[in-house]
């Protein structure tokens, strides 16, 4: 037994359908949609910055920080939890991050180091482009803590790299890490285009 599925629409009721949707939108498209940017040429003569190079650069370093994590220890987690949402590191641009040091420009050192570890740490910092900055967190980053007299323990990983900002603390909390980060990001607008960093003098002030 054949069985015959009736239509719900023969072609010609179909086509006037068709027709009369057609109709409809060309009724509801006669004007053009009216430009979305307009507003910019009333906007822009009352909202004008000046500024120098050197601090559009800054501002654009500051708020686009890819950091290196080099996680050996307990402060690593700590880190970690600062990237959480309680924290919500991403808030200060820093929400990659990176595993990769050609695409990385501020080293995290959260950890022990020792001896033998600190030729990777050295290799893994020269292969981040300039410029570049390390955050020394930790007791154990920054002077060895507990272990700096052991013999295989590196006593302040400032011996072996130029360190921007210590986060003293054992494990130091989210919010020192982030205090810290802030840190760096007022170092980064006093510089310049051609010295990104600043440096201590003798009397431990900072300078261009």
């Amino acid at each position: 037994m054949e069985i015959v599925r009736p239509d719900l629409y023969t072609p010609e009721e179909a086509d006037i359908a068709e027709g009369k949707l057609i109709n409809s939108f060309i009724e509801n498209c006669t004007s053009p949609i009216p430009d979305p940017d307009r507003w910019l040429d009333e906007e822009i003569h009352r909202n004008i910055l000046l500024t120098s190079l050197d601090m559009a650069v800054a501002w654009a370093r500051q708020r686009s920080i890819f950091p290196l994590i080099f996680g050996t220890a307990c402060c690593a987690f700590e880190m970690i939890g600062a990237s959480g949402p309680r924290f919500d590191l991403p808030r200060f641009g820093m929400d990659i991050i990176r595993f990769s040091p050609r695409q990385a420009d501020v080293m995290l050192i959260t950890g022990t180091i020792t001896w033998k570890m600190a030729t990777a740490a050295k290799m893994i910092y020269d292969q981040m482009p300039e410029p570049k900055w390390v955050i020394a967190v930790g007791a154990c980053a920054i002077s060895g803590g507990t272990f700096r007299e052991s013999y295989s323990v590196v006593p302040g990983i400032n011996r072996i790299l130029p360190v921007d900002v210590y986060v003293p603390g054992c494990p130091p909390r989210p919010e020192a890490m982030i205090y810290g980060i802030t840190r760096l990001h007022a170092k980064i607008v006093k510089g310049t285009i051609d010295n990104p960093g600043l440096s201590l003098n003798k009397e431990g002030k900072e300078t261009r």
